[in-house]
């Protein structure tokens, strides 16, 4: 289903673009599309691996009929910090940040593709109730994760639109083993971070 939108949402902007004398990045090239189908998402460990994984097999509309052209590696760095502490040193609100590093690899040769980083913050209030307090964490995760999945595929559609993909000859093993990636992003994280809880017993 989110293929066909997708391809909907490509013709609608493509034709409203080039009416106005632009031409839009994906015009002409109806397959990027299926090239991001046919990426197999290594998801990492952990709740927030399996959602970013579920929603990025999600946004790039993945072929599971296809033998995949790439294999993406994800590696996840998740950090919460409080906000808006009363008077008792308890937060009302807390800033959760998702940095996904991923690292596109090309198939069979196991060359990699293409690197990158995303970095997506979501702030959520604090409930004082425990159970109310880790539902309202485990939405931002999921949110987070959802919005570093479609960062991530207009990132990967951007450069596969530009139909010249710099392949990079750097052998990796199938587990796929970190290789160097971009720059960290320019972000000064603030002091003293908090941990994220462990689950509610009995949960």
């Amino acid at each position: 289903m989110r293929r066909l939108v997708l391809f909907a949402t490509l013709a609608v902007l493509g034709a409203g673009l080039a009416a106005c004398g632009f031409t839009p990045l994906y015009a002409d090239r109806p397959g990027v599309v299926t090239k991001l189908a046919n990426i197999q998402v290594i998801r990492p460990e952990g709740r927030t691996g399996f959602l970013i994984g579920e929603h990025l097999d999600d946004y790039l509309t993945k072929d599971r009929n296809a033998a995949p052209a790439y294999k993406m590696y994800v590696q996840l760095s998740e950090t919460r910090y409080p906000r808006g502490v009363r008077i008792d040193n308890v937060a009302t609100r807390y800033e959760y940040v998702l940095q996904a590093d991923y690292k596109l690899v090309s198939l069979p040769s196991t060359d990699v593709a293409k690197t990158g980083r995303v970095h997506v913050e979501i702030t959520y209030d604090s409930a004082d109730q425990p159970y109310a307090s880790v539902a309202a964490q485990e939405d931002a995760q999921d949110r987070a994760a959802e919005e570093a999945a479609r960062r991530i595929q207009l990132e990967l559609a951007a450069w596969l639109a530009t139909g010249k993909p710099e392949v990079k000859k750097v052998k990796v093993s199938p587990n796929g083993p970190a290789v160097a990636l971009p720059p960290k992003d320019p972000y000064v994280a603030p002091p003293t971070p908090t941990a994220l809880p462990s689950p509610v017993a009995g949960a």
